[in-house]
């Protein structure tokens, strides 16, 4: 189950606490669809802690342009507010993973 967040605000109470998996995406964006189901079933079968925040960059724009997303999916890892990782393009679950170790 994942979250959508459009404005700051809702992204910095989503953040906030626990391990955290920020979902920059597109509806027209076929590597987005693709993460989005690796999140969906590998990641949360894996770890089912990590609470997933989808944000689609062409709703929330401020968004995407303040953490400079240029390319999607762009993934950003945070663990009780601090960001511990991000990535760029389909990713392996493992890598991803591996950010909240």
């Amino acid at each position: 189950m994942h979250q959508e967040v459009k404005t700051s605000e809702e992204f910095d109470a989503a953040i906030s606490a626990g391990c955290v998996l920020v979902d920059f995406w597109a509806p027209w964006c076929g590597p987005c669809q693709m993460m989005g189901q690796l999140i969906d079933s590998d990641l949360a079968a894996a770890m089912p802690e990590i609470k997933v925040v989808k944000v689609n960059v062409d709703e929330a724009p401020e968004l995407a342009a303040k953490f400079g997303v240029m390319s999607i999916p762009a993934l950003f890892c945070f663990k009780d507010g601090a960001k511990t990782g991000e990535f760029t393009g389909v990713t392996p679950v493992a890598k991803i993973i591996e950010k909240y170790r």
